[in-house]
């Protein structure tokens, strides 16, 4: 897709005059040369901006009327020479009615026409005063100067590679807004004329519609509403511009400015494409609901931009929110779903204690916060908990010391089992040289700490709670039959870059201040399996991210890769923007093979997985979200990983 599949799209709300059709298109026309250093694909302008809204009775003046058409010609003659689509408002006369109206303008050319669907009469403008509702059925209207153009509800617009779909004002807030069946005709992106007032609580409200209805129809949304110039006689605009995508608001303007203002936004048709296709019931819903034939105008070619994201900004954590609020908000919501998961597994299976091994990584810490909390809410004990140190040939102090300390802030039963002199018997057993740091040494540890807590849990009659997280499942980054098996995953769906959050999220909720400093010395702990020796001085020789690379990136990778299907290409280019600064290009790439190469190869592991939450919008369960033969290549991946210049 062209511009790696982004649609640069602006909603603008130009300075009124009232009435002065001129000014107005002066107004935009300036505006349009103003953008043009931001190359936009798709302009949005307000409902009625070529007259001004608040024109009363004068809609029915013939003088206003071709004063309207005229304006609409100036505005045509400055797109000439600018591969845009621009959307402006216009009253037209057709036939004995008079039309509240979107004109689609293209390369001095007037594309089509959309009429307003549903007209208000409870507002302060009756519109019905002055409007008509839109027909049914599509027709060609003359509009002088322009010859014959389509007019009617039942039409998008080509855009580059993206279908927009038009609605005005009112219609957004309808039962079945045609926003609706424009999506489920193939719309991606929805321009909304509007002249909505300010009322309190009403931005808020609209704000929730406008980004409602993104979610609804998976869709770009952009709402361009009337400002600064309108009558103030007896109601107040306030000049609102939005910019929505699946579900969330990505571009709005400071309301209450004197003069034009516009915002600008690279809406990502891949994504969109992508929820479509992956959520059964829009297809299902489209085929039940698409009467009417929609036509589309010739395709306009937009212009290559040099940076197609200039306009979006990318997270380089897409799974942690970014302010402080939400992502507390965030943890809060997914201890819970562990938390309710757990104490439901607890319940069926009438068990009244688990066994956990304890490392002092972040992984264990977060299970046995979570086990604990599940324990209090069914008034069980917190003693059933029993957290189990082993500590090998890797194991530091510090880690040793912090999992010790945390049991005993937390209040359950601890039990430490060195499995040294076992594992070294084994190592005996099978022949094997523990001088000779190989996956069999650390995989032989993995494996008996494994047999340690089963072994507990069946004297016990109590069960093995996982600690792995939704990376390490995504990378293999587990022992087969080791730390890769339980009876109950309860970090499963967590990825590594929100299990610090969560474990910082319980330090701050935390009432004693001993556990609060262990919580976050946990947090601030280099991630490591601990199966290799320490160095000379006691810290962890083995840190994880030194071999397999950094979790964020992998973390990164796995989000778009999944949740929305991307190609390596774009997520590269994704990843070179997020982590600018951060990491160069040659180092995403080698990590970006290390990912693709580990995730395809460690498909195995996931296939034979325990039970365990989901949490988020990504997951590994072979029984719910990701379903993948075990034998898939990896070859066209890396091939394409290949072929990225870095």
């Amino acid at each position: 897709m062209k511009n790696l599949g982004f649609l640069r799209a602006v909603a603008a709300a130009p300075a009124v005059h009232i009435a002065d059709c001129e000014a107005n298109a002066a107004e935009i026309t300036a505006m349009l040369e103003d953008m043009r250093q931001a190359e936009p694909d798709l302009i949005v302008f307000p409902e009625m901006c070529l007259t001004g809204y608040t024109c009363g009775d004068l809609f029915h003046n013939q003088t206003l009327l071709d004063g309207a058409v005229n304006a609409l010609h100036s505005v045509a003659k400055a797109t000439e020479n600018i591969p845009v689509l621009v959307l402006a408002g216009l009253p037209l006369r057709v036939g004995g009615a008079l039309y509240n109206c979107a004109a689609a303008i293209s390369r001095g050319s007037l594309l089509g026409v959309v009429p307003k669907s549903y007209v208000p009469n409870y507002n302060e403008f009756y519109e019905k005063r002055w409007w008509a509702a839109a027909p049914s059925g599509m027709r060609t209207i003359d509009v002088p100067g322009f010859g014959s153009v389509p007019f009617g509800i039942s039409q998008l617009f080509a855009c580059g590679d993206a279908l927009v779909g038009v609605e005005i004002c009112e219609d957004l807030w309808t039962p079945a807004p045609p926003s609706a069946y424009a999506a489920m005709a193939g719309a991606h992106v929805i321009a909304n004329l509007s002249a909505s007032d300010d009322l309190i609580g009403k931005y808020a409200y609209l704000q929730s519609l406008v980004a409602q209805q993104s979610a609804r129809c998976n869709c770009g949304y952009i709402y361009a509403s009337a400002g600064y110039g309108e009558s103030s006689t007896d109601l107040v605009f306030d000049a609102k511009t939005i910019i929505a995508e699946n579900g969330a608001i990505k571009a709005s303007n400071t309301r209450w400015q004197h003069g034009s203002q516009w915002v600008v936004y690279d809406i990502d048709l891949c994504a969109i494409n992508r929820n479509r296709m992956h959520m059964g019931s829009f297809a299902a819903c489209s085929e039940k609901n698409i009467g009417q034939a929609y036509s589309i105008s010739e395709p306009l070619d937009v212009k290559e931009h040099a940076d197609p994201m200039r306009f979006r900004h990318v997270d380089a954590h897409p799974f942690v929110p970014a302010d402080d609020e939400n992502r507390n908000i965030h943890c809060d919501e997914i201890m819970n779903i562990q938390v309710a998961g757990l104490c439901r597994r607890l319940e069926a299976t009438h068990t009244r204690n688990l066994v956990i091994g304890i490392s002092g990584g972040l992984d264990s810490t977060l299970a046995l916060l979570v086990a604990v909390e599940a324990f209090d809410r069914l008034s069980l004990p917190r003693t059933g908990i029993i957290g189990v140190t082993m500590p090998g040939f890797g194991t530091t102090s510090r880690t040793h010391d912090n999992a010790v300390e945390l049991m005993r802030q937390l209040g359950t039963d601890m039990r430490e089992i060195n499995i040294a002199a076992a594992v070294l018997r084994h190592f005996s057993d099978i022949g094997h040289d523990p001088g000779t740091h190989d996956v069999t040494y650390e995989n032989s540890q993995a494996r008996e700490r494994t047999q340690i807590l089963m072994d507990i849990a069946n004297q016990c009659g109590g069960m093995v709670l996982g600690t792995g997280d939704l990376s390490e499942l995504a990378l293999g980054w587990a022992t087969y039959n080791g730390d890769h098996m339980s009876m109950y995953g309860v970090n499963a769906g967590v990825p590594k870059t929100l299990v610090a959050h969560l474990v910082r999220y319980f330090a701050a909720t935390s009432s004693d201040d001993a556990t609060r400093r262990t919580l976050l010395d946990i947090a601030d702990t280099p991630i490591s399996p601990e199966l290799l020796p320490p160095t000379a001085d006691g810290k962890i020789a083995q840190v994880t991210e030194d071999f397999v690379g950094p979790y964020e990136l992998h973390d990164f990778f796995l989000y778009y890769m999944l949740r929305y299907g991307f190609s390596p290409t774009r997520i590269f280019a994704l990843a070179s923007k997020a982590f600018d600064g951060a990491y160069d290009d040659g180092v995403i790439l080698k990590w970006m093979r290390t990912f693709y190469r580990r995730f395809f190869a460690q498909q195995f592991k996931r296939s034979c997985l325990p039970d365990g939450p989901k949490v988020g919008s990504v997951c590994l369960s072979p029984r719910g979200d990701w379903r993948m033969p075990s034998d898939a290549s990896a070859a066209m991946w890396l091939a394409e990983c290949d072929s990225i210049q870095a």
